[in-house]
């Protein structure tokens, strides 16, 4: 992944997020004013951002070089 740091995240962006000390890739979306980190593999579940959580969004996804093993 190419990330960009100077770039403020909007909705629909891919980014990387440190939720509770750990990082993730997720994309945002703002639904009702409340933001949610929403997964691609659908197996899971959307993350309600609440402002009690440890939150931070690292980065943009910019571009994805796909080559895995």
């Amino acid at each position: 992944l190419i990330i960009d740091r100077s770039l403020d995240a909007r909705e629909g962006d891919i980014v990387i997020a440190i939720l509770h000390g750990e990082f993730t890739v997720k994309q945002i979306s703002i639904i009702k004013g409340i933001l949610f980190l929403v997964p691609q593999n659908r197996n899971y579940s959307p993350v309600k951002i609440s402002p009690d959580m440890e939150f931070e969004v690292w980065g943009v996804v910019t571009y994805s070089i796909r080559k895995h093993r």
